[in-house]
């Protein structure tokens, strides 16, 4: 059976990669093969894996919102636009949960021109840039032109010391992170010069989908129990993830929700990020 993708491709209907997408949101193999066993009974030549994804996403959901939320990851990615300032807060935060110092929106005199940086991180002594490359649709890809534009911008400031971290700092590494994927040659080319590249599925055992499940860094987004313009206000007060809500039920008081309402989040946060 043929479906259509986002980008408008045909292809086969895979009911196996539909299962492992649905093993991945934490239900159990018994939930899961209901599901798809469902899903199976709906699907029709030509129906679009938007419409797939709704009616995965909708029976997940019934079951429990976290397995809904964990489902939801890449499209709650999405809502951390449409300009990508919040996607570059949470990279920030990912870095931090990793033992880094981090420095938003910093300008940067070059050899040649100033630059201005998204993220400037530093660990060890070693201070890195960050460059956020978002994407308001989950087709579009980061082309070889992202890291070869970057990496000139990277060869101009690290010739010079700035005051970022104190008086004299110099930036000796360069990351490249977006929340779709990159193509072929630019990770050929990020490869080559030594840029590190962070993306939905790159690298392979390290990326944005790997970090969330085993570090616990899912976006407020990603929660089913709020609405969007709830959603909004969280990152607006600067809570960025989920885990951040674990013990601050009074900031979800602040943003109007009820007794019953903040509970029903708070089970959702829980079953997401139990260790918090």
């Amino acid at each position: 059976m043929k479906i259509i993708k986002n980008s408008g491709q045909v292809v086969d209907f895979d009911a196996k990669k539909l299962q492992a997408s649905l093993l991945k949101s934490g239900a159990s193999h018994k939930v899961v093969e209901g599901i798809l066993a469902k899903i199976q009974e709906t699907v029709y030549e030509g129906i679009s894996t938007k419409k797939i994804y709704k009616k995965a996403f909708s029976l997940l959901k019934k079951q429990a919102d976290s397995h809904a939320a964990r489902y939801n990851l890449k499209a709650a990615l999405l809502l951390l636009g449409p300009a990508g300032f919040f996607f570059e807060k949470y990279i920030a935060r990912l870095f931090v949960e990793e033992g880094y110092k981090t420095i938003l929106n910093q300008t940067l005199q070059g050899q040649c021109v100033s630059h201005e940086m998204d993220v400037l991180i530093q660990k060890n002594n070693r201070i890195a840039m960050v460059e956020c490359k978002f994407h308001g649709s989950t087709n579009a890809a980061s082309d070889v032109k992202v890291p070869l534009y970057i990496h000139s911008r990277f060869k101009d400031v690290a010739t010079q010391t700035h005051a970022i971290f104190s008086g004299k700092d110099t930036v000796s590494q360069c990351w490249i992170a977006t929340n779709n994927r990159f193509t072929g040659d630019a990770i050929a080319y990020a490869e080559c010069v030594n840029l590190h590249l962070l993306s939905w599925n790159y690298p392979k055992n390290n990326n944005l989908k790997t970090k969330n499940d085993g570090q616990c860094l899912y976006p407020v987004t990603c929660l089913t129990t709020l609405l969007r313009a709830e959603k909004d206000t969280l990152l607006s007060l600067e809570i960025i993830l989920v885990k951040e809500l674990a013990c601050n039920a009074l900031v979800l008081h602040k943003i109007g929700l009820s007794t019953t309402r903040i509970k029903r989040v708070l089970k959702e946060v829980s079953e997401l990020c139990p260790d918090c």
